[in-house]
């Protein structure tokens, strides 16, 4: 079990690992070894997220999400394979974090009447200045 919060935990088993080829810079070591990870992770079927965090969590995966409802991390950024398991793990659990997270409800505020003033004096200035932008008439020639 990988422990999220204190009240929620998801099973090993839900979480697919597969091991790829890195790319970028590594020598003849980027050629011979499978050190990347991909993560995937069944976010629509998963029986430990409560479906409030489902909805957050797919909110939050943005592109990472497949159509199928699949969260994709692929974890590359260190030369060893345990290494970069770990950090894979690591991320998909504080996106869960996050996703776990409450928003707090917006309280509804009226602008004060200082701020009411402060605006409405401000589109007046607006205003002048765009009135002084009118043609010039030609006086005196």
């Amino acid at each position: 079990m990988i422990q999220i919060t204190p009240q929620l935990a998801i099973d090993e088993s839900e979480i697919g690992l597969q091991f790829i080829r890195a790319s970028g810079p590594g020598g003849q070591n980027v050629n011979k070894v499978s050190t990347a990870v991909q993560l995937r992770f069944d976010v629509t079927h998963s029986p430990s997220l409560p479906e409030d965090v489902r909805v957050r969590l797919m909110r939050l995966a943005g592109s990472r999400l497949t159509r199928e409802g699949e969260l994709v991390i692929e974890a590359k950024r260190f030369r060893s394979q345990e290494r970069n398991r770990e950090d894979a793990i690591g991320r998909l659990v504080e996106l869960i974090r996050r996703a776990a997270e409450k928003p707090r409800p917006r309280v509804a505020t009226r602008p004060t009447l200082a701020s009411k003033k402060r605006r409405l004096e401000g589109k007046k200035q607006r205003g002048e200045v765009k009135r002084g932008r009118g043609a010039v008439s030609a006086q005196g020639d």
